[in-house]
């Protein structure tokens, strides 16, 4: 299993009664296929989980996993993370993409120059943001709009940018100290 190709779909938080049951929150666009996915992986693609959905709660799910038969089992997975591999998720749609399919995108200008690379996807709650990382410099982040960002061809491996003047900091030389 190449565990570069695993998609986080959603994370165990917490035990739930004294037989094992976790509360479990899905990061899926229909929440209950979390349920459907198979196998569910811990994020080294070695350990497999199998979910058994009990009870929907308002915003996460009660479920039960094979092999956790206490409380103390369950707790001790809290934070986990569970993944399945890339493949087993279905097609997106047109102009709709995996952040994991954008990490590793180059990113170029409309004339092709090369800007970087795109090193995160991140998403605070005010929109889809990229960061790269430029050839020079420091990392910078580009909305994930259809101005800054108008084309992606993830079969290509890459994406076109626009990139305002100054949203890139490039290394300047250091200045030679006068000497008096």
């Amino acid at each position: 299993m190449n565990k570069d190709r695993l998609i986080c779909v959603g994370v165990i938080l917490g035990a739930h009664g004294v037989r094992g049951e976790v509360r479990l929150r899905s990061f899926t666009a229909d929440p209950d296929s979390i349920f459907k996915y198979k196998p569910l992986l811990d994020e080294t693609g070695q350990q497999e989980f199998a979910l058994r959905q009990k009870v929907v709660m308002k915003g996460y799910f009660i479920a039960s996993l094979k092999g956790v038969t206490d409380r103390d089992h369950a707790e001790s997975l809290r934070g986990l993370r569970l993944f399945v591999a890339r493949e087993a998720l279905p097609p997106v749609k047109r102009h709709e993409y995996y952040e994991a399919d954008l990490v590793g995108l180059k990113a170029q200008t409309e004339d092709k120059k090369d800007v970087g690379s795109v090193i995160a996807v991140h998403n605070y709650g005010a929109g889809t943001f990229l960061e790269i990382q430029p050839v020079k410099g420091k990392s910078f982040m580009l909305p994930f709009t259809d101005i800054y960002v108008p084309r992606v061809d993830v079969a290509k491996g890459h994406l076109t940018v626009f990139v305002p003047n100054g949203w890139v900091e490039e290394e300047k030389p250091k200045a030679k100290k006068k000497k008096s």
